[in-house]
């Protein structure tokens, strides 16, 4: 039986000790001007601390209009290089591979909190979004890799391309919002092309040993499964070192009937992938879920809401066969202990039946 604390090795940098990732949380604990905080150090060293082999930032904007909610670090500026090294340092000191997920909100930035219209692919009346022009579209490539070479600067082994959850890169994925006419719209190809182009510039700019992945949503927001099997197969031909696959429920069936009568781990998991690794997301909240994730095929299981529970989810599953997670809801005072702050405990009241209610 494949074991939760094998070593997994990838393509660029260093190998992760264990099979367990810190999955990119949002956090709204960063200052406003995008700076990381104290607070938010403190978060996510303590699940270096407590195992995790792979720990990824929250999702981290690469510019200002891509902000996507209040408190969300930034890679937009070289303001934001030596929060982001003293993080990397800390990280790194406890044996595990750091990284930063970089990410554009798109049609999803707040525009009170952008100042302005937010953009995406095409004109969205639906959101108030316009269409970025082609020479835009251009600049944002650029930005993403600019923030990945300050990430890489700042020390961190490698970043995450937010491909999934209808962010900017998932909108032009989205047949059903980018209807772009240019070399950006259209077929699955040019669709992607934002996507490659990006991962093409991380590795012509970064240092030669940089760990360079994507994470991907396989239905919802537009996305067609198949068509995201066609973009994890051309990432996979390019060498990315792991793709993480955002599936909500790993286990559950896809709602494409093409695929019906498989788990939604196993359409991702028999793609050939060579030696790109497979993480994949999706309510994994005990040590029998992450067991049956990589016996599925697996290389990563990425642990979201168990991560927000114990910060040393990896070392309660060492140490606990059967170690499940705590049931909900739980109190302020409890995730405080877990290292969350009071501006993060209160996102988390959004998530019904998280956070225990104060006695009225």
């Amino acid at each position: 039986m494949v074991s939760l604390f094998d070593s997994v090795s990838f393509l660029h940098g260093p190998s992760s000790s264990n099979r367990f990732m810190l999955a990119p949380l949002t956090n709204m604990q960063s200052h406003a001007d995008g700076t990381l905080s104290d607070d938010e150090k403190h978060w996510l060293v303590k699940r270096a601390e407590g195992g995790f082999g792979v720990v990824m930032t929250c999702a981290a904007h690469v510019q200002k209009r891509g902000q996507g909610f209040v408190g969300q670090l930034g890679t937009f500026s070289d303001d934001h290089v030596p929060g982001l090294t003293g993080l990397a340092t800390e990280i790194s000191s406890f044996g595990r591979v750091a990284l930063v997920q970089l990410h554009h909100a798109g049609h999803r930035s707040p525009a009170d909190l952008i100042g302005e219209a937010p953009v995406c692919p095409s004109d969205d009346p639906k959101t108030g979004a316009r269409g970025l022009s082609t020479q835009e579209t251009e600049e944002l490539i650029a930005d993403f890799v600019a923030a990945a070479v300050r990430c890489d600067r700042a020390g961190f082994h490698g970043v995450e391309l937010h491909g999934a959850h209808d962010y900017m890169i998932c909108q032009y994925l989205n047949p059903e919002l980018n209807r772009r006419t240019d070399q950006y719209g259209g077929s699955l190809e040019n669709r992607a092309r934002l996507l490659m182009e990006i991962v093409a510039g991380i590795r012509r700019e970064c240092r030669s040993d940089f760990n360079l992945s994507v994470r991907l949503s396989p239905e919802r927001f537009g996305m067609r499964t198949a068509e995201i099997c066609d973009v994890y197969r051309a990432l996979v031909d390019v060498g990315v070192d792991f793709v993480d696959m955002s599936l909500w429920d790993v286990f559950k069936e896809p709602a494409d009937s093409e695929f019906s009568g498989r788990r939604l781990v196993d359409v991702f998991a028999e793609i050939p992938r060579g030696a790109t690794r497979l993480a994949v997301a999706g309510k994994l909240y005990s040590a029998a879920d992450a067991q049956r994730a990589v016996d599925a095929g697996a290389d990563l299981a990425v642990i979201g809401r168990g991560a927000i529970l114990h910060h040393d989810f990896p070392e309660q599953v060492r140490r606990i066969e059967n170690f499940v997670m705590r049931d909900l809801p739980v109190s302020p005072e409890t995730l405080k202990d877990e290292g969350l702050s009071d501006s993060f405990v209160g996102y988390m009241r959004n998530w019904p039946g998280f956070v225990t209610e104060p006695a009225s």
